[in-house]
């Protein structure tokens, strides 16, 4: 049956080849005068003649199987109307954004025109204050800067110090410790000036400022030779404030701090632990 229906096919297309000239060159009976539309209808039928014999021809030539390819155009349009759509959505996206944008930009401009506003008030209100605070104060006074103090020479200040504690004047000595630890709090030497103001302050029964004095020399624990005398001081300073409490513990450090001690600096140490009656 297939093959009866392909001859058949064939057969027409064959006719219709054989029959091109012919249609291709008797004219056809067309009313007079020829209007558009049956122009148009004439040029598509000659187009269909002439695919039709380049079918028959291929077909004659290779004896392969013809496949008509169907015309794509509606696939075109489709593909046209789905391109259309798509940029429509977008383009409703983008006039939805822009509103949105829009209005945000409105929301914002009537927010800063508020914020402005608000800023104007403040900065009014803030000028009045001003203005009432400066009727209602009373002058300033004028202040007159201490001088700076005159510069120095740590080594040639220290040296002098020292001097007068050696020739038996302490209270001179107490001023010269006291001023260069005041002057010089980060020289070299400042710490040992600490220790020997303290000194002067115990001679004289000053035994809180001794305290603090020798507590401002030990901060630290210094590896220096006066240091575990300066712990032996500051327990003698609290034994005589009645804080024998404290005055062990500041032992109990000379001994883990500085195990290698003067002999005289611990029978010093050892006659303190007695008068405060630190546990054995």
């Amino acid at each position: 049956m297939r093959k009866g229906r392909a001859f058949v096919t064939t057969a027409l297309l064959a006719a219709l080849v054989a029959a091109g000239p012919a249609l291709s060159q008797t004219p056809l009976p067309v009313p007079d005068p020829l209007d558009a539309r049956d122009a148009k209808r004439v040029d598509r039928m000659e187009k269909v003649v002439r695919e039709l014999r380049a079918i028959v021809f291929q077909l004659r030539d290779t004896g392969k199987p013809v496949v008509v390819q169907p015309a794509d155009t509606d696939a075109r349009i489709a593909e046209m109307t789905d391109r259309l759509r798509d940029m429509e959505q977008t383009l409703r996206g983008v006039n939805g954004n822009f509103e949105t944008v829009t209005r945000d930009l409105d929301q914002a401009r009537r927010e800063n025109a508020e914020l402005k506003r608000g800023v104007a008030t403040l900065t009014e209100r803030l000028n009045a204050a001003e203005t009432r605070l400066a009727s209602a104060a009373p002058p300033p006074e004028e202040t007159v800067a201490a001088p700076p103090p005159p510069p120095g020479d740590p080594a040639k200040d220290f040296t002098a110090a020292r001097q007068l504690m050696l020739s038996g004047d302490y209270d001179a000595a107490e001023g010269a410790f006291s001023a260069y630890v005041a002057n010089y709090p980060d020289a070299p030497r400042a710490a040992e000036a600490s220790y020997w103001w303290g000194k002067t302050l115990s001679v004289r029964g000053a035994h809180a400022d001794a305290a603090k004095a020798y507590i401002g020399a030990i901060r630290g624990w210094p590896q220096t030779g006066w240091a575990p005398d300066a712990v032996v001081e500051l327990s003698r300073s609290l034994v005589a404030l009645k804080k024998p409490a404290d005055a062990c513990q500041t032992l109990a450090e000379l001994t883990r701090r500085y195990p290698k001690a003067p002999a005289a600096v611990a029978g010093r140490a050892a006659a303190t632990r007695t008068q405060a009656k630190c546990a054995a």
